[in-house]
C-alpha cells in the first residue's frame, strides 16, 4: 500500500476570490495596490491550506508479476495475466449480478490455472491449450453478451442469445474447474508413489506394522 495525498482546492479558490473581489472594491493603479491584493491573496491562500489540509488516501501498488525465467513459461504467464485483465474489465461493464458471479468465479479459476503453471512448468502444454482454446471463446462470449447486452435491444432473438451465453458460462466455469484438478493427476500419482516407498521403507525398519 502507498499513501497519497490530495491536496483541497480550497486554498486555490480562495487566492482566486481575493483576487476577484479586491478588483471589484479597491483601486489597483499603484504598485502599493498589487503588494497588497498579493500579500492578501497569499495569506488567505497559507490559511486556508491549514484549515482544509487535504485528504490521504491508500492505494494498493500492483505487484511486478513472478517471472520463473523461461521464456516459454513467462510468455504463456504474460498471456494469461492480459486474458484475466480483459475479462475483469469485461465483468465490470455487465450490469447482471448473477452473470458478474458467474465470470468472477472463472476469473478465480483462471488466476489459479497460472499460478499452478508458474509452480509446476510440467503442465506448460496443458495450460497452452487452455490458453489457445478455451480462454479466447470464453472471452469472445463475454465481448458478445456485453456488447448485446449494451444494446438495450430486448428483441426474442437477443434475449435467446444472451440467455444462451449465460448457460455456455456456467459450462464453462464447471470444465475450467475440472481442468483445473486435472492438472494434479501427475502429482497426485507422484505423491502416491512416494507415500507407498515410504511406508514400505518404515515396515522394513519395524517402524510400521505389516498388513499381512
Amino acid at each position: 500500500m502507498q499513501e497519497i495525498r490530495k491536496k483541497s482546492a480550497a486554498p486555490v479558490y480562495g487566492f482566486a476570490l481575493v483576487w476577484v473581489l479586491y478588483c471589484l472594491f479597491f483601486p489597483l493603479y499603484k504598485t502599493i495596490h498589487f503588494i497588497i491584493l498579493a500579500v492578501s491573496a497569499t495569506l488567505s491562500y497559507l490559511i486556508l491550506s491549514a484549515v482544509f489540509p487535504g485528504t490521504t488516501e491508500q492505494i494498493e501498488i500492483p505487484k511486478e508479476p513472478e517471472r520463473t525465467g523461461d521464456e516459454r513459461i513467462d510468455a504463456l504467464l504474460a498471456e494469461g495475466e492480459k486474458a484475466v485483465l480483459e475479462m475483469r474489465s469485461l465483468c465490470d461493464s455487465i450490469p447482471d449480478e448473477e452473470l458478474k458471479k458467474t465470470i468472477r468465479d472463472i476469473i478465480t479459476v483462471t488466476e489459479k490455472i497460472f499460478l499452478n503453471l508458474h509452480d509446476d512448468p510440467d503442465d506448460y502444454r496443458q495450460v497452452k491449450r487452455f490458453a489457445d482454446f478455451f480462454l479466447p471463446t470464453t472471452i469472445k462470449l463475454l465481448h458478445t453478451y456485453d456488447r448485446v447486452g449494451r444494446s438495450g435491444t430486448q428483441g426474442e432473438n437477443v434475449m435467446s442469445m444472451l440467455d444462451r451465453i449465460d448457460t455456455a458460462l456456467e459450462t464453462i466455469l464447471t470444465s475450467y474447474e475440472k481442468f483445473f484438478d486435472s492438472l494434479f493427476e501427475n502429482q497426485a500419482l507422484d505423491i502416491e508413489t512416494d507415500i507407498v516407498v515410504l511406508e514400505n521403507m518404515m515396515r522394513r525398519e519395524g517402524l510400521l506394522e505389516s498388513e499381512f
